[in-house]
């Protein structure tokens, strides 16, 4: 009794597959013919989206469906398919019609159904799915308001080699035909070895070659390439007439149109950009022993010997050092290049304020550190030139042995928000030089 039992269950059970199989096709069969009446055209993602909603509908065997009144005499069937359908009409016997517009209306979103008569517009899954990058394609009432204070000290060395630019309003300064319609403002590190004259030449005349080119300010990248370029080349013009000015100097640049801000670097001045209380790096310090600066130094003929240029120079781009053998050469690509690194974003209301400074600060903070602590003096008093200056000190306090030059660009009138999660404090075992050698590491850098 038991085997006869199970035996019939497996038959009724193979039937009720059957039915189920022969019904699913038979409504993407049905939905095929039905839209066709209707004229609406659907495209492949939706058919398969259709048949797919049949699953949870087709709890038992069911019966033929009808359109306005008789069964759909459905032309792009197969033989095969009509064949399942007459089958199933045999085995379900006289259960009554299940409704087109309920199969419809459960499997066809309005969505679809409203823009499917114009297949073009249609967006596909991965546009739906993908967000948007904050500014990107949308209107924003954001407009940063600029301001900035900036604070130097000559920290362990006994020359002060390092420069810097702050002007908060490129149309005050040289009028609005400059910069167009758009708000402008630019700033600059500027970080000297083997003398200042480098230094001083860049923060004077860079900007100058940068407002001067052809391509500003309608493509503000290249302006900015082309001036970094002709500014060497200027200041090794300048080394021919007075050869006691023969210096070099990193130099890290932050132009702002409007709501764009570029960030242009050659050498290993950083800029750290606070977005909602997280560090962006806008820029990538240019260290001779960084992998990616090594491969470019070797396949221009330069090595790199404990960490040091040609034995000569620690950083892999700079402006000038026109004197030191090797490096440069006239008309020719050496392996110290003033060509800068770019970066570039759009300004939204998550960004509050921007941290230039030369390698001296950057030797005792990290990127993260600088902000959290920038961040915290400008809640107390939100004043950028004070914060500079206490970045200053603090870099000074932690036994910093380079010239010291920092600028803060904030990018709202008010001071940043406090956050609502609090850090429970945790002492360092580490010191900032040991936390930047082992990013130096992770980055592939030693």
């Amino acid at each position: 009794m038991l085997v006869e039992a199970l035996a019939d269950h497996r038959e009724w059970r193979r039937c009720w597959i059957e039915e189920v199989s022969v019904a699913r096709d038979r409504a993407s069969c049905l939905l095929e013919g039905a839209v066709a009446v209707s004229g609406v055209e659907v495209v492949q993602p939706l058919a398969v989206a259709a048949t797919d909603a049949f699953k949870p509908l087709v709890l038992e065997p069911v019966a033929s469906v009808v359109v306005m009144g008789g069964p759909v005499n459905n032309p792009g069937c197969s033989s095969l398919e009509k064949e399942k359908m007459e089958k199933g009409k045999a085995v379900s016997g006289s259960r009554p019609p299940r409704p087109l517009s309920s199969l419809v209306r459960r499997c066809i979103s309005t969505a679809h159904l409203a823009t499917s008569s114009t297949p073009d517009t249609v967006e596909s899954e991965s546009q739906i799915l993908e967000p948007s990058e904050p500014g990107e394609g949308e209107q924003s009432e954001f407009f940063p308001m600029i301001r900035s204070g900036g604070w130097t000290d000559i920290g362990g060395r006994q020359y002060m080699e390092d420069a810097h630019l702050r002007i908060d309003n490129l149309g005050t300064k040289f009028g609005p035909s400059f910069v167009g319609e758009n708000a402008g403002a630019f700033y600059g590190v500027f970080d000297g070895h083997g003398g200042q004259d480098a230094a001083h030449f860049v923060r004077e005349n860079l900007l100058r070659f940068i407002l001067d080119d052809v391509d500003f300010p309608s493509a503000i990248d290249e302006a900015v390439r082309n001036a970094y370029l002709q500014t060497d080349h200027a200041f090794a013009e300048a080394c021919l007439l007075d050869q006691d000015r023969s210096s070099g100097t990193t130099a890290l640049t932050a132009l702002i149109i409007g709501r764009q801000l570029l960030v242009a670097n050659a050498g290993d001045c950083r800029a750290v950009l606070c977005k909602h209380g997280k560090a962006v790096e806008m820029s990538r310090d240019h260290k001779a022993a960084c992998m990616k600066e090594r491969a470019r130094i070797e396949a221009l003929g330069g090595y790199v010997d404990d960490g040091y240029l040609n034995g000569q120079i620690s950083v892999a781009r700079a402006l000038g050092d026109w004197h030191l053998t090797g490096l440069k050469e006239y008309g020719a690509n050496g392996p110290l290049t003033a060509e800068p690194e770019m970066r570039q974003t759009v300004l939204t209301e998550d960004d509050e304020f921007l941290i230039i400074g030369c390698d001296g600060l950057w030797d005792v903070f990290t990127s993260q550190n600088a902000v959290d602590f920038a961040r915290k003096k400008l809640q107390q008093h939100n004043d950028p030139e004070i914060c500079s200056k206490e970045l200053v000190a603090e870099a000074l306090r932690r036994e910093t042995h380079d010239n010291l030059t920092v600028v803060i660009i904030c990018f709202r009138p008010d001071p940043p928000p406090r956050l609502g999660a609090s850090l429970t404090p945790v002492k360092r075992s580490i010191s900032a030089e040991g936390l930047r050698c082992l990013q130096d590491i992770l980055d592939g850098c030693l």
